[in-house]
């Protein structure tokens, strides 16, 4: 299961909580308003369990971006707004 970033909106930086039922790949990646991948937060085999990732946004502009999840059988997206 993938959660809402807090805080939302966020500067410069976010936490990203994220669960996982059994040991499997995770993916986490951000992307922006037009698709573009921006950053890839997580890709590793964990086991299950709960998480969280941060994701530092100081390099990047304002605007809406979208974090996406993926693992065996699961994809998820939600997003996010990074306000200067």
């Amino acid at each position: 299961k993938l959660f809402q970033n807090y805080p939302n909106p966020f500067n410069p930086v976010t936490k990203i909580n994220f669960e996982i039922q059994k040991s499997t790949g995770v993916k986490i990646t951000v992307f922006d308003v037009t698709g573009k991948e921006v950053e890839v937060l997580v890709n590793e085999r964990l086991a299950a369990g709960t998480y969280v990732t941060d994701w530092d946004a100081s390099e990047y502009s304002s605007g809406v971006y979208f974090y996406r999840m993926v693992t065996d059988g699961y994809s998820e997206t939600r997003k996010m707004m990074l306000v200067r």
